[in-house]
Protein backbone atom coordinates (compact mmCIF):
# COMPACT_ATOMS: atom_id res chain seq x y z
CA UNK A 1 0.00 0.00 0.00
CA UNK A 2 1.38 3.60 -1.15
CA UNK A 3 1.04 5.08 2.20
CA UNK A 4 2.49 2.03 3.92
CA UNK A 5 4.98 1.15 1.78
CA UNK A 6 6.53 4.86 0.12
CA UNK A 7 8.72 7.33 1.96
CA UNK A 8 6.14 10.12 1.11
CA UNK A 9 3.02 8.26 2.03
CA UNK A 10 4.22 7.65 5.19
CA UNK A 11 5.73 11.04 5.51
CA UNK A 12 2.28 12.08 4.31
CA UNK A 13 -0.05 10.19 6.97
CA UNK A 14 2.72 11.40 9.59
CA UNK A 15 1.74 15.11 8.51
CA UNK A 16 -2.17 14.76 8.45
CA UNK A 17 -2.59 13.24 11.41
CA UNK A 18 -0.15 15.54 13.34
CA UNK A 19 -2.36 18.96 12.02
CA UNK A 20 -5.39 17.50 13.16
CA UNK A 21 -4.12 16.85 16.74
CA UNK A 22 -2.80 20.33 16.37
CA UNK A 23 -6.00 21.48 15.50
CA UNK A 24 -7.82 19.65 18.61
CA UNK A 25 -5.08 20.91 20.98
CA UNK A 26 -6.38 24.21 19.95
CA UNK A 27 -9.89 23.56 20.67
CA UNK A 28 -8.67 21.87 23.80
CA UNK A 29 -6.83 25.01 24.97
CA UNK A 30 -9.39 27.80 24.11
CA UNK A 31 -11.57 25.41 25.83
CA UNK A 32 -9.33 25.20 29.32
CA UNK A 33 -9.39 29.47 28.76
CA UNK A 34 -12.88 29.36 29.98
CA UNK A 35 -11.97 28.09 33.00
CA UNK A 36 -10.19 31.04 34.08
CA UNK A 37 -12.97 33.28 33.45
CA UNK A 38 -16.10 30.95 34.24
CA UNK A 39 -16.24 27.33 36.46
CA UNK A 40 -19.83 27.29 35.20
CA UNK A 41 -18.95 27.64 31.67
CA UNK A 42 -16.04 24.85 31.77
CA UNK A 43 -17.97 22.37 33.28
CA UNK A 44 -21.14 23.05 31.21
CA UNK A 45 -18.83 22.61 28.18
CA UNK A 46 -17.57 19.25 30.06
CA UNK A 47 -20.81 17.84 30.34
CA UNK A 48 -21.63 18.95 26.69
CA UNK A 49 -18.45 16.71 25.63
CA UNK A 50 -18.92 14.16 28.59
CA UNK A 51 -20.52 10.72 27.74
CA UNK A 52 -22.47 11.55 24.50
CA UNK A 53 -22.56 9.67 21.62
CA UNK A 54 -20.76 12.37 19.49
CA UNK A 55 -18.29 12.52 21.95
CA UNK A 56 -17.00 9.52 22.10
CA UNK A 57 -16.84 9.29 18.55
CA UNK A 58 -14.76 12.12 18.64
CA UNK A 59 -12.92 10.49 21.67
CA UNK A 60 -12.13 7.41 19.72
CA UNK A 61 -11.25 9.26 16.94
CA UNK A 62 -8.49 11.01 18.85
CA UNK A 63 -7.25 8.22 20.13
CA UNK A 64 -6.83 6.36 16.79
CA UNK A 65 -5.17 9.66 15.46
CA UNK A 66 -2.43 9.56 17.71
CA UNK A 67 -2.01 5.96 18.24
CA UNK A 68 -1.35 6.19 14.23
CA UNK A 69 0.66 9.13 14.36
CA UNK A 70 2.96 7.45 16.69
CA UNK A 71 3.41 4.42 15.33
CA UNK A 72 4.27 5.97 11.89
CA UNK A 73 6.80 7.72 13.89
CA UNK A 74 8.66 5.17 15.71
CA UNK A 75 8.50 3.02 11.99
CA UNK A 76 10.11 6.24 10.08
CA UNK A 77 12.53 6.78 13.10
CA UNK A 78 13.52 2.86 12.77
CA UNK A 79 13.62 3.00 8.95
CA UNK A 80 15.49 5.86 9.01
CA UNK A 81 18.11 4.45 11.22
CA UNK A 82 18.30 1.27 9.32
CA UNK A 83 18.72 3.15 6.16
CA UNK A 84 21.99 4.77 7.99
CA UNK A 85 23.56 1.80 9.09
CA UNK A 86 26.97 1.99 10.58
CA UNK A 87 27.20 5.40 9.43
CA UNK A 88 24.98 7.11 12.03
CA UNK A 89 27.70 6.41 14.63
CA UNK A 90 30.15 8.55 12.50
CA UNK A 91 28.69 11.72 12.97
CA UNK A 92 29.66 13.61 16.18
CA UNK A 93 29.09 17.06 15.15
CA UNK A 94 25.96 18.59 15.14
CA UNK A 95 24.80 18.77 11.22
CA UNK A 96 24.78 22.57 9.91
CA UNK A 97 21.24 23.98 9.06
CA UNK A 98 19.53 21.02 11.37
CA UNK A 99 17.37 22.52 14.29
CA UNK A 100 17.95 20.11 17.73
CA UNK A 101 14.02 19.27 17.92
CA UNK A 102 14.44 18.14 14.15
CA UNK A 103 16.61 15.54 15.44
CA UNK A 104 15.32 14.75 18.91
CA UNK A 105 11.31 14.51 17.84
CA UNK A 106 11.16 11.07 18.96
CA UNK A 107 12.47 11.68 22.47
CA UNK A 108 10.23 14.76 22.45
CA UNK A 109 6.99 12.80 21.17
CA UNK A 110 7.89 10.12 23.84
CA UNK A 111 7.84 12.75 26.75
CA UNK A 112 4.68 14.15 25.26
CA UNK A 113 3.20 10.94 25.21
CA UNK A 114 4.21 10.29 28.94
CA UNK A 115 2.67 13.54 30.17
CA UNK A 116 -0.47 12.62 27.98
CA UNK A 117 -1.19 9.28 30.15
CA UNK A 118 -0.68 11.40 32.99
CA UNK A 119 -2.98 14.00 32.05
CA UNK A 120 -5.66 11.19 30.96
CA UNK A 121 -5.20 9.87 34.23
CA UNK A 122 -5.82 13.15 36.44
CA UNK A 123 -8.76 14.07 34.03
CA UNK A 124 -10.21 11.56 31.34
CA UNK A 125 -10.10 8.84 33.33
CA UNK A 126 -12.13 10.36 36.39
CA UNK A 127 -14.89 12.29 34.14
CA UNK A 128 -15.26 10.52 30.72
CA UNK A 129 -14.72 7.02 32.00
CA UNK A 130 -16.25 7.71 35.08
CA UNK A 131 -19.69 8.34 33.55
CA UNK A 132 -19.20 5.97 30.82
CA UNK A 133 -18.81 3.08 33.59
CA UNK A 134 -21.75 4.68 35.34
CA UNK A 135 -23.83 4.36 32.25
CA UNK A 136 -22.92 0.97 31.09
CA UNK A 137 -23.94 -0.46 34.99
CA UNK A 138 -20.00 -0.62 36.33
CA UNK A 139 -19.84 0.31 39.84
CA UNK A 140 -16.55 1.01 39.51
CA UNK A 141 -17.08 4.59 41.43
CA UNK A 142 -18.29 6.20 44.20
CA UNK A 143 -21.63 8.34 43.81
CA UNK A 144 -19.54 11.14 44.69
CA UNK A 145 -17.23 10.62 42.43
CA UNK A 146 -19.65 9.51 39.51
CA UNK A 147 -21.24 13.03 41.13
CA UNK A 148 -18.33 15.20 40.09
CA UNK A 149 -17.79 13.56 36.78
CA UNK A 150 -19.23 16.54 34.94
CA UNK A 151 -17.02 18.64 37.59
CA UNK A 152 -14.09 19.40 35.50
CA UNK A 153 -13.45 22.32 37.50
CA UNK A 154 -12.68 20.98 40.85
CA UNK A 155 -10.65 18.45 39.28
CA UNK A 156 -8.47 20.95 37.69
CA UNK A 157 -8.00 23.19 40.88
CA UNK A 158 -7.80 20.25 43.39
CA UNK A 159 -4.63 19.38 41.41
CA UNK A 160 -3.17 22.79 40.63
CA UNK A 161 -3.76 24.21 43.82
CA UNK A 162 -3.01 21.27 46.61
CA UNK A 163 -0.24 23.15 48.86
CA UNK A 164 3.30 21.96 47.31
CA UNK A 165 2.00 18.96 45.26
CA UNK A 166 0.25 21.07 43.15
CA UNK A 167 2.69 23.58 42.73
CA UNK A 168 5.56 20.33 41.89
CA UNK A 169 2.63 19.39 39.22
CA UNK A 170 2.59 23.08 38.01
CA UNK A 171 6.29 23.01 37.55
CA UNK A 172 6.05 19.90 35.56
CA UNK A 173 3.14 20.66 33.55
CA UNK A 174 4.94 23.25 32.47
CA UNK A 175 8.29 21.44 31.73
CA UNK A 176 5.90 19.50 29.27
CA UNK A 177 4.64 22.42 27.53
CA UNK A 178 7.89 23.27 26.56
CA UNK A 179 8.95 20.33 25.24
CA UNK A 180 5.46 20.44 23.15
CA UNK A 181 6.32 23.39 22.35
CA UNK A 182 9.61 21.74 20.27
CA UNK A 183 7.42 19.29 18.65
CA UNK A 184 4.67 21.45 17.61
CA UNK A 185 7.45 23.92 16.19
CA UNK A 186 9.02 21.37 14.13
CA UNK A 187 6.10 19.14 13.67
CA UNK A 188 3.85 21.79 11.97
CA UNK A 189 7.14 23.07 9.45
CA UNK A 190 7.07 19.36 8.95
CA UNK A 191 3.77 18.69 7.92
CA UNK A 192 3.34 21.78 5.79
CA UNK A 193 6.57 21.00 4.09
CA UNK A 194 5.37 17.26 3.17
CA UNK A 195 2.60 18.93 2.25
CA UNK A 196 3.94 21.41 -0.84
CA UNK A 197 4.71 24.84 0.88
CA UNK A 198 8.86 23.71 0.71
CA UNK A 199 9.70 26.51 -2.15
CA UNK A 200 11.69 29.78 -1.35
CA UNK A 201 9.12 31.91 -1.21
CA UNK A 202 6.97 29.79 1.52
CA UNK A 203 10.09 28.71 3.45
CA UNK A 204 10.05 31.41 5.33
CA UNK A 205 6.76 32.09 6.09
CA UNK A 206 5.89 28.21 7.05
CA UNK A 207 8.88 28.88 9.72
CA UNK A 208 6.93 31.88 11.14
CA UNK A 209 3.59 29.58 10.87
CA UNK A 210 5.12 26.72 12.49
CA UNK A 211 6.81 28.75 15.56
CA UNK A 212 3.23 31.45 16.33
CA UNK A 213 1.44 27.65 15.94
CA UNK A 214 3.29 26.28 18.46
CA UNK A 215 2.97 29.30 20.58
CA UNK A 216 -0.50 29.56 20.60
CA UNK A 217 -1.25 25.96 21.85
CA UNK A 218 1.24 26.16 24.45
CA UNK A 219 0.06 29.87 25.55
CA UNK A 220 -3.69 28.64 25.49
CA UNK A 221 -2.58 25.36 28.10
CA UNK A 222 0.05 27.79 29.80
CA UNK A 223 -2.56 30.81 31.22
CA UNK A 224 -4.72 27.98 32.79
CA UNK A 225 -1.56 27.10 34.63
CA UNK A 226 -0.05 30.00 35.80
CA UNK A 227 -3.68 31.23 36.60
CA UNK A 228 -3.61 27.96 38.90
CA UNK A 229 -0.49 28.39 40.28
CA UNK A 230 -0.83 31.70 41.37
CA UNK A 231 -4.09 31.34 43.31
CA UNK A 232 -2.40 27.85 44.77
CA UNK A 233 0.55 29.70 45.67
CA UNK A 234 -2.05 32.58 47.62
CA UNK A 235 -3.62 29.58 49.30
CA UNK A 236 -0.34 28.20 50.71
CA UNK A 237 0.54 32.01 51.98
CA UNK A 238 -3.05 32.40 53.29
CA UNK A 239 -2.60 29.36 55.85
CA UNK A 240 0.62 30.43 56.61
CA UNK A 241 0.12 34.27 58.67
CA UNK A 242 4.26 34.39 59.53
CA UNK A 243 4.72 34.13 55.67
CA UNK A 244 2.10 36.43 54.69
CA UNK A 245 3.18 39.00 57.95
CA UNK A 246 6.69 38.54 56.61
CA UNK A 247 6.01 39.32 53.05
CA UNK A 248 4.13 42.28 53.95
CA UNK A 249 7.15 43.39 56.45
CA UNK A 250 9.42 43.69 53.52
CA UNK A 251 6.94 44.93 50.91
CA UNK A 252 6.80 47.90 52.92
CA UNK A 253 10.34 48.54 53.80
CA UNK A 254 10.88 48.11 50.01
CA UNK A 255 8.65 51.11 49.65
CA UNK A 256 10.55 53.04 52.58
CA UNK A 257 13.64 52.49 50.77
CA UNK A 258 12.52 53.35 47.40
CA UNK A 259 11.02 56.58 48.79
CA UNK A 260 14.17 57.20 50.59
CA UNK A 261 15.80 57.48 47.16
CA UNK A 262 13.72 59.40 45.29
CA UNK A 263 13.73 62.23 48.19
CA UNK A 264 17.26 61.95 48.06
CA UNK A 265 17.52 62.44 43.97
CA UNK A 266 15.06 65.48 44.72
CA UNK A 267 16.70 67.18 47.25
CA UNK A 268 20.44 66.62 44.94
CA UNK A 269 18.78 67.60 41.97
CA UNK A 270 17.77 70.66 44.06
CA UNK A 271 21.11 72.16 45.42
Amino acid sequence: MWLKDSSIGRKLVMSITGLALVFFLLFHGAMNVALVFSEEAYNWICAFLGANWYALVGTLGLAGLVVLHFAYALYLTIQNRLARGKDRYAVTAKREGVEWESENMLVLGIVVIGFLVLHLANFWFKMQFTEIAHMTGLELFSAEETALATNGAFYVKALFTTPIWGQVYCALYLVWLLGLWFHLRHGIWSALHTMGLNNLKWMNRVKCISTLGATLVVSLFAIVVFYYLGVGIGELLAQEPAVVEAAETVAVEAVEVVETVIVDSVETVAL
